[in-house]
């Protein structure tokens, strides 16, 4: 979303988003529906920054490995920029189309369902943060991409 943001402000060859939206109807009802009632505002930070069964279950983590990934991402995020970066993604609201952009996202992603968007390359199995958990293949199609 950052991508899109700044390709708005400087000229862009490619823009390739990976596990995000290109627009804010891509943005789930209930992300959109939060921000235009601003109950992003009240979620305190400890719940956002703790792995539990909701975070595992919105992260598609089935492993152990991939909980433990969570757990020490989730340790490590700044709350202040993670408040600040749910009220940005919330209240979005993009409607720019670009055509040299390029979108991979994962069947399996719940924070931002496949089914809401509309993907380049689709990514069988892959959740939100597929980069690591799918990286061989991201990395694999991201090298034809960029040739």
């Amino acid at each position: 979303m950052m991508a899109v943001e700044v390709a708005k402000y400087i000229d862009t060859e490619k823009i390739i988003l990976i596990s995000s939206a290109k627009n804010k109807n891509e943005i789930p009802f209930y992300f959109r529906l939060a921000g235009t009632l601003g109950i992003y505002k009240i979620i305190p930070s400890s719940l956002l920054v703790k792995a539990n069964i909701f975070t595992n279950w919105f992260f598609s983590n089935r492993t152990i490995e991939d909980k433990k990934m969570l757990s020490a991402i989730l340790h490590d995020t700044d709350t202040v920029f993670l408040k600040w970066a749910i009220a940005k993604i919330a209240t979005w609201k993009n409607k720019t189309a670009f055509t040299n952009l390029k979108h991979l996202h994962g069947t399996a992603d719940r924070i931002l369902p496949f089914k809401n968007l509309t993907a380049h390359v689709k990514i069988d199995g892959g959740a939100h943060l597929m980069v690591l958990t799918n990286a061989a293949e991201v990395s694999q199609i991201l090298e034809k991409m960029l040739a």
